[in-house]
């Protein structure tokens, strides 16, 4: 059975060192927003290119403080309008209906499954103050086309980066792009936890200082609270674990373009449609998506040979219950590929045969 992502397998290659870590924690016990966790701030604000980074209780409140602390600077208020992806994880939505804000849902590109400049276009008016851009599946969008249509109209932009660790390109890392970004540390990232985790990163001094007393009750000193805040900070023993993964993401990151590389090479067959990819740092294949018109019957073969796959996303954000006042949203293009996507096996610890099994599997499909 070729597993479709072998955590076990990803994490042991740092056993020894986790187990040092948590000693060293164990010694220290000083477990919440201790010098462990502002190492890995250090080390990762420096990895992005960034002046700033928060670490988090997860993804989902990161991008949620982020909006929260721009809300604390006056720049937006409750009610303004954010354009989001519609075919985004749920959690980019659930940011911004829990700031208080209302999300306007924008169609994806076809090839590359991110927003761009002309979808954008397409639902831009005066009463947009900000964007999410979500680099998804770890490929970053267009990021400096989008810079342009705002130009010049006082609206944010913002990097849901939950998927692309370390995607690059001329302009910077992920994260480094835009007013602020925000990370998830969910265990299956390129840089992932081993547990809940998240981060935000910024070159905003004053979305840094807000951010920080938000995140922790509302207070930068011990009992006095100087806002309304929230308990959302990164756990000790996962900066950790997450200082000693940072080490090797760049290489992980190597490993999942060249399986990608393979994939793009040497599965030939007209029945599937492969992802977008230009050949540079742009996309960290967190997922390597694939469409097929019949995807109940590519799951059965592919169980068949015992190949894993998961669904990245099997319903859009607007038909799920929770969010069914949009489900009237007329969405075609974010439907069909929710319809039809399905990711393939993809890790820095599969090996050549597994990856060779795989295209030989799609190949007779």
């Amino acid at each position: 059975m070729i597993k479709f992502l072998d955590l076990h397998k990803i994490n042991d290659r740092f056993r020894d060192q986790f187990h040092e870590a948590l000693n060293e924690d164990l010694n220290d016990s000083h477990f919440i927003l201790g010098k462990s966790v502002t190492k890995f701030e250090n080390e990762f604000s420096d990895y992005c290119g960034t002046r700033y980074c928060i670490g988090t209780g997860n993804g989902l409140d990161a991008l949620t403080l982020i909006l929260k602390g721009y809300i604390a600077l006056g720049q937006l208020k409750e009610g303004d309008k954010v354009i989001v992806p519609a075919n985004t994880f749920i959690a980019t939505i659930l940011s911004v209906i829990h700031a208080g804000l209302t999300p306007v849902f924008a169609e994806p590109d076809k090839a590359t499954y991110n927003i761009s400049a002309e979808s954008i276009k397409s639902v831009f008016n005066d009463d947009i103050k900000a964007i999410i851009v979500v680099h998804l599946y770890g490929q970053l969008a267009d990021v400096d086309a989008i810079s342009k249509v705002i130009k010049d109209k006082n609206v944010l932009l913002i990097e849901d980066a939950a998927q692309a660790h370390g995607a690059s390109c001329e302009n910077g890392r992920a994260g480094n792009l835009t007013n602020a970004g925000a990370f998830s540390f969910y265990p299956s990232k390129n840089l992932g936890a081993l547990g809940d985790g998240g981060a935000i990163v910024t070159n905003d001094p004053d979305l840094n200082s807000v951010v920080r007393k938000l995140s922790n009750y509302g207070s930068d000193i011990k009992y006095e609270n100087q806002i309304i805040g929230y308990n959302s900070r990164l756990d000790g023993l996962q900066a950790s674990f997450l200082s000693i993964k940072l080490q090797s993401l760049n290489k992980d990151n190597e490993r999942r373009q060249e399986i990608a590389r393979m994939y793009l090479s040497e599965i030939k067959n007209p029945k599937i449609q492969l992802p977008f990819y230009n050949n540079s740092n742009n996309h960290v294949f967190y997922a390597f998506v694939v469409e097929v018109e019949d995807r109940n019957q590519l799951i059965k073969y592919l169980e068949s040979n015992e190949i894993g796959w998961l669904i990245h996303y099997p319903k859009p954000p607007h038909k799920q219950e929770a969010l069914k006042v949009y489900s009237k949203l007329k969405l075609p293009i974010t439907e069909k590929i929710h319809q039809r996507v399905i990711s393939l096996p993809i890790s820095p610890v599969m090996t050549n045969d597994e990856v060779n099994r795989v295209i030989e599997v799609l190949n007779t499909y």
